[in-house]
């Protein structure tokens, strides 16, 4: 496969089983590091019973900071085949997963599209997503993903440069949403889960309150005011983030006020908070191969 997956295009042959040389170094067929019911999404994704989240490795982008370092970064994981795969999702809806959360879809997206067009589960398909995202892929998954949940993680083409490695960010990652909330039209609940919608994400990074009042004016200004907000304090230096002064440390309580008020004072109304104490690596996932 030739792949334009991303918006680096990067025209790599991504064979089926075989790295790639390609950004994200990832085969053709999906890299899987987890695969299991998750508490730790909003409560509209993680409901009582849990989300059936699929952890993808590989990354298409370089988030300094990243989390789940060891599968963005690292690549670790297993190549899974699409029977493998559709039974995976079959496997988290026995066990009661309120959806198919699948995290980090971004550079699978051709192998996701051709797994859901053969299987598509009773319960709703999450695309969890860093928010890189060509719209054309987004467009391809129309009628197949029911709720998104995309991040808007930087506004400024320097900052997303030195934080991702992707100076193009909000420009790809505001059409990706536009497209979404495009497909989803409005948000629907049943039982307090969210059958089809948008959840956006914005994680609130140190010293970079500035970038958080900016995306949260694009939303305000291109989307409808009742679109759902989850505004995150969870940021816990991890990966190289070390070599960056300003993210060696969590954010304060004033940094996280002012982009709450932000949200308020723009006249947004549905929305998310965390409270201070995520910030924890005890809230990041093993990755084990469980479930894979």
């Amino acid at each position: 496969m030739i792949c334009t997956a991303c918006p680096r295009a990067c025209h790599t042959d991504r064979e089926y089983d075989k790295p790639s040389h390609g950004f994200c170094k990832m085969p053709y067929n999906a890299v899987i590091a987890r695969a299991a019911l998750h508490m730790w999404e909003e409560p509209v994704i993680s409901g009582t019973n849990g989300s059936g989240a699929i952890f993808f490795s590989g990354c298409s982008l370089r988030c300094v900071f990243c989390q789940n370092y060891d599968i963005s970064h690292d690549d670790f994981g297993k190549s899974v085949s699409e029977e493998r795969f559709i039974d995976i999702m079959k496997e988290l809806v026995s066990k009661g997963a309120h959806n198919i959360n699948l995290v980090n879809p971004t550079h699978f997206v051709p192998f996701i599209r051709g797994a859901l067009e053969k299987y598509k589960p009773p319960v709703p398909v999450v695309y969890n997503t860093g928010g890189y995202d060509r719209a054309e892929s987004i467009k391809s998954l129309d009628g197949l993903v029911d709720v998104y949940l995309p991040d808007l993680k930087y506004y400024d083409a320097d900052v997303s440069a030195k934080y991702s490695a992707a100076p193009d960010y909000f420009e790809k990652a505001s059409e990706a949403v536009l497209e979404m909330r495009r497909q989803t039209e409005t948000d629907i609940f049943k039982d307090g889960i969210m059958q089809r919608g948008v959840v956006i994400r914005h994680l609130v990074l140190p010293g970079n309150t500035a970038q958080s009042v900016k995306i949260l004016k694009w939303i305000s200004e291109n989307l409808p005011h009742d679109t759902f907000v989850s505004i995150m304090s969870q940021y816990t230096p991890c990966g190289e983030a070390f070599k960056y002064k300003e993210l060696r440390r969590r954010i304060v309580s004033a940094e996280y006020d002012k982009v709450i008020n932000t949200f308020f004072d723009l006249g947004l109304k549905n929305g998310f908070m965390q409270e201070r104490t995520s910030a924890k690596t005890g809230f990041i996932p093993k990755f084990d191969l469980s479930g894979v």
